[in-house]
């Protein structure tokens, strides 16, 4: 599903260098949700950029589905991460003049294709994250959570292989935050493979596995009822 091999990435502060991720390599399966969790600076968001082709790594390789996301053009790296990633992030990123319908709708509207044939498509995914009475209404019209379904709802759109969240929950206050926890773990049940990033322990205890980085480092890699490796 995702492969990483050796993956680094660093960047220069004034006359230095500085790790944000150093020499991971991690499989990430079908079917898994995988909880990253750390401290503030431990590499975790820009572990799941590289994972979704958002950046690229100083050394080493990434690939989706066996496709690498080295050595491709920029025009066929886009289109990886338009038809094979969803993202789904803490400030839910939904456009303020468009419907909850046509944000959901909004990546197959950007390949051209017309609204009347996505509707369907987007009312059914509404539906099925609790908001099929929301279809017409504004961000402002929502609340949090009910953006942050939008949004989770849109990342769905175009049949993801994978499912990528950063932070997800951050925004929300604690009993919304565990709908949105109960809702991805339903869509993992159904067989989404969702990769998460999280600073909360309860939140990353709703994932099959839990890998913890530390300076850009992996630090412990746990599937859930079994010892640390």
């Amino acid at each position: 599903m995702i492969e990483l091999k050796n993956a680094s990435k660093k960047y220069r502060q004034g006359g230095r260098e500085v790790y944000a991720l150093r020499d991971v390599s991690l499989v990430i399966k079908k079917g898994e949700l995988l909880s990253i969790m750390g401290p503030s600076g431990s590499g975790k968001s820009t572990l799941l950029n590289l994972m979704g082709g958002l950046d690229q790594p100083t050394s080493g390789e990434v690939f989706i589905d066996d496709i690498p996301l080295h050595g491709i053009t920029d025009n066929e790296l886009t289109l990886i991460r338009r038809r094979r990633v969803g993202y789904v992030f803490q400030f839910f990123n939904l456009l303020p003049l468009l419907t909850a319908a046509e944000n959901v709708g909004l990546p197959l509207l950007l390949e051209g294709t017309p609204f009347s044939r996505v509707r369907p498509q987007a009312e059914s995914l509404l539906r099925q994250v609790g908001l099929g009475e929301r279809t017409e209404h504004r961000p402002e019209q929502l609340s949090g959570g009910e953006m942050q379904r939008v949004a989770i709802a849109r990342a769905l759109i175009t049949n993801p292989a994978v499912f990528l969240a950063d932070e997800p929950t951050g925004n929300l206050d604690s009993h919304t935050s565990e709908d949105i926890l109960l809702l991805l773990k339903s869509l993992n049940e159904q067989g989404q493979t969702i990769v998460m990033v999280t600073h909360d322990p309860k939140a990353a205890a709703y994932g099959t596995r839990i890998i913890t980085l530390k300076d850009g480092a992996l630090l412990q890699d746990l599937s859930i009822g079994e010892d640390a490796s």
